[in-house]
């Protein structure tokens, strides 16, 4: 059911703390920590607490909820002492999307305006 945790869902288990992560900010509806592979010398996913497997069914079933997954992934940026950062969301395995759990990437440390990520 959607919104509902997955047993197969890497950031379900997560978000539960059966996967450890290298966790950077946590409210009561995100997560955000470390990827596991980065892509530029900051690279943080925020996620939300609830299942949904891409931004677009988060934002249309819970918007409080994906607003603040874009709140965050400010304050992460703030945190991480970034002036110029990305966000993305990938939607769809077509678009790079290999957790199938809505999540926001926030990339920076680095110029990236010849990087496409």
């Amino acid at each position: 059911m959607a919104g509902e945790p997955q047993p197969d869902c890497v950031f379900c288990k997560i978000v539960a703390g059966e996967i450890p992560a290298t966790v950077v900010r946590k409210t009561e509806r995100t997560l955000a920590f470390r990827d596991i592979a980065p892509k530029a010398p900051v690279h943080v996913l925020v996620i939300p607490h609830v299942h949904y497997a891409n931004a677009a069914e988060l934002a249309a079933a819970e918007p409080g909820i994906a607003a603040e997954l874009l709140a965050e992934a400010g304050a992460v940026a703030k945190d991480e002492g970034l002036r110029d950062y990305r966000l993305i969301f990938n939607t769809g395995a077509g678009a790079g999307q290999t957790v199938f759990h809505a999540h926001v990437h926030v990339l920076g440390g680095t110029s990236m305006t010849e990087r496409m990520v």
